[in-house]
């Protein structure tokens, strides 16, 4: 009976595994994964067509209002992040109907204020990645490609407009800029951190592709700069004053404000040959396992003293595993992937925030935005492992954003993943990134899964070159470059990036500015001029009148001279737009009488040299034109008359108050590109970047010449 029993017992146990096994080892065949990818592809298509019907002059699609709203900068943006995805689904009719629109509408010279963190990563990053995959899409390509042509044309000259922010004391970029005349008056100087370290592969492509080197070096110096503020333990805060480097955010952590800053030093060492960007991650890694890792988790510190400061999970952070995954440290992200997993299943979704203690959705944070970090990690470990688990994972997330976030004209935002009701919203990384990567999670044929087994040899100015050799680097916007086709243009040693070229000689029409005359005049610095008013036993507004005509007879002796000066040297051209009226610098105002009041001190009031304090805009050209220049009553009785003359004098007052009113912040000089990178060749950052300068063995695979990419790319674990 005993022995029966044991036997049913040890049958039941067998069954039991057996189940387990069967679904733990469950396979897709060739046709179930063509089948979801073609489901993943008409989801695109049916976002995409919603866009273009009810959206396609604005930014984004607002999903259930079925119309469109500009989020963040009113440039069509969806269209642009968009359009790569095309091209990897093989959608090359609409890619050349695209890139046919941009090329011939699209103008970026607008008076906006744009974020340059996601104009770069969604806009250049965007820009870049359709110029390169342009051949393979069937675009007419300009002589010199990829060296060459209208999308890197158009990707350059945003780039352009972003410079001015790295125009900073430390070269850690603002973050906001105006696309037409540079950092906005009175703009923070604080950002958060990924919004200093997240421009080195857009920029380091761009350097690469022009030859020009600034947009590589000023992207290095951020990050070096960068370096140069990290905690007495190694960590990062999340904001940080651009001007100062105070940190004013010291939460440390891997997820928003601080995310792509880590990925891109992973993704720069790779793209670029930069080793000394691998050996910055590294050691940014070893104080993350060290404060910030618990059971697999990743939680938020103090950066200087480790102590825990938000024991939460943000949905951002899912990227982690993805980014082991490009070092080769399989067995860390996918444990650390189990655990997010473990969270959109418990929800069907990832909410913004995930409370670890208490194993549920942050207050307030219960939200998803349609966000592409886990699917991004899944498609990655997927091509590192071929695990099936994967595969299940990725159709678990199609399922849930099919049966919860489609709309009758899009996918809407989750607002709460306890109850999947929609928001109406749908960002543009939905199409750039999210269907992106679970259309190349179950396309492994994709071009872009090339393993390095296969290129395209073409011939360039610089000679033959191979391409599409596998090995793409993505942008935190899921904008794939082709690292080969980077070495096409300016094959140059690391250690003297793109050396004897000067940014002086790419610079475009944004950073030219016209003058009146054919030569520029000297600028001359303006003495300080006193006027004495004697005030002992006055009456205020008699004082108060004596200060005013003073300034008065200043001014208007000012403008006397400076019409004697214009009719002595009349022209026939015309006035330009930014005449100003300036104070006299050459000559001290006249000595004025003083105000007959009995006095035993007088008291001087001084005027500071400053262009922007005697500079007057011309706002008020017309007024001032025509103001009265007789000259000043010398007899102290017309004094009241001559000041109480409104009508006459209001004018120039309200110039003068206006004019101190703004040279209390100093004027911004004009930007120079060149200036620039002149100064970050001097500053500091480059000197203190050869701490990371590698000679160890351990990186001969990153610092190969490029012609060994096909070589290079076969290694398992390189990159993927």
């Amino acid at each position: 009976m005993t022995c029966s029993r044991g036997k049913l017992y040890f049958l039941l146990l067998f069954l039991f595994l057996a189940i387990l096994k069967c679904d733990a080892l469950r396979k897709y065949t060739k046709e179930d994964i063509k089948n979801l990818r073609e489901e993943v592809r008409e989801m695109f298509q049916h976002a995409y067509d919603g866009y273009l019907r009810h959206a396609s002059d604005f930014d984004e699609l607002r999903p259930l209002s079925c119309d469109g709203v500009d989020t963040w900068g009113s440039y069509s943006l969806t269209l642009i992040d968009a359009l790569d995805t095309l091209a990897v689904m093989g959608n090359n009719t609409e890619f050349q109907r695209v890139v046919e629109i941009l090329v011939n509408n699209s103008n970026f010279d607008s008076d906006i204020n744009v974020s340059v963190f996601e104009t770069n990563i969604r806009i250049v990053g965007g820009l870049l990645s359709a110029h390169l995959l342009s051949r393979r899409a069937g675009v007419e390509l300009e002589p010199g490609w990829p060296c060459n042509g209208p999308l890197l044309r158009m990707a350059e000259d945003v780039a352009k407009r972003l410079l001015p922010a790295f125009d900073t004391k430390t070269g850690m970029p603002y973050g906001t800029v105006n696309l037409k005349h540079g950092i906005p008056p009175g703009e923070t100087s604080v950002t958060c951190t990924a919004g200093v370290g997240t421009f080195i592969v857009e920029f380091g492509a761009l350097s690469r592709l022009t030859g020009d080197p600034i947009y590589e070096e000023v992207a290095l110096n951020a990050l070096y700069a960068l370096q140069t503020f990290k905690s007495p333990i190694g960590l990062f805060g999340n904001h940080i004053d651009v001007q100062t480097g105070r940190w004013t955010a010291q939460d440390a952590g891997i997820g928003a404000g601080v995310d792509s800053y880590y990925e891109y030093l992973v993704k720069g060492a790779l793209m670029l040959n930069r080793p000394e960007l691998m050996k910055m991650f590294n050691a940014g890694r070893a104080s993350v396992e060290k404060f910030l890792k618990r059971d697999d988790w990743y939680i938020w510190v103090s950066m200087n003293k480790g102590q825990v400061t938000l024991p939460v999970f943000q949905s951002l952070e899912a990227y982690w595993p993805g980014v082991l995954s490009l070092i080769g440290d399989i067995s860390a992200a996918m444990k650390t992937l189990h655990n997010y997993v473990g969270v959109w299943k418990q929800y069907g979704f990832l909410p913004e925030f995930y409370n670890i203690p208490n194993a549920e959705a942050g207050a307030n944070r219960e939200n998803y935005p349609l966000r592409p970090e886990l699917i991004e990690s899944v498609m990655y470990l997927y091509r590192a492992t071929g695990d099936p688990f994967l595969l299940q994972v990725g159709e678990d997330m199609l399922r849930s954003i099919q049966h919860s976030a489609r709309t009758s004209c899009g996918y809407a935002t989750i607002k709460n993943v306890r109850d999947h009701r929609k928001e109406d919203r749908m960002e543009s990384f939905f199409l750039a990134e999210t269907t992106k990567y679970l259309y190349l999670l179950f396309d492994p044929d994709n071009f872009l899964n090339n393993d390095g087994r296969s290129g395209t040899v073409i011939s360039t100015p610089n000679g033959e070159c191979v391409i599409e050799a596998g090995g793409y680097i993505f942008n935190t916007e899921a904008h794939p470059i082709d690292p080969a086709a980077l070495r096409c243009c300016y094959d140059v040693p690391r250690q003297d990036l793109l050396a004897g070229y000067k940014t002086i000689d790419f610079r475009g029409e944004i950073f030219k500015f016209t003058v009146q005359n054919d030569t520029i005049p000297e600028e001359k610095p303006m003495e300080n001029f006193t006027i004495e008013v004697e005030t002992t036993k006055t009456d205020p507004e008699e004082t108060r009148k004596n200060i005013v005509f003073e300034i008065l007879s200043l001014l208007k002796e000012s403008k006397r001279q400076e019409e004697d000066k214009t009719e002595a040297n009349a022209t026939t051209e015309e006035k330009a737009e930014d005449d100003s009226i300036i104070l006299p610098t050459e000559e001290k105002p006249e000595e004025t009488t003083k105000s007959p009041v009995d006095s035993k001190e007088a008291e001087e009031i001084t005027g500071e040299a400053s262009g922007s304090f005697v500079s007057f805009d011309d706002d008020n050209t017309s007024s001032s034109s025509s103001l009265n220049t007789t000259e000043s009553p010398s007899d102290p009785a017309d004094l009241r008359s001559f000041v109480d003359n409104q009508s006459e004098n209001n004018s120039l007052l309200a110039e003068f108050v206006q004019s101190i009113l703004k040279s209390t912040q100093p004027a911004r000089p004009k930007f120079d590109a060149q200036n620039l990178l002149e100064k970050v060749r001097r500053g500091p950052h480059y000197q203190a970047a050869r701490n990371f300068s590698l000679q160890s063995d351990d990186y001969k695979l990153l610092t190969c010449k490029a012609q060994s990419y096909l070589q290079r790319l076969s290694i398992h674990g390189e990159f993927f």
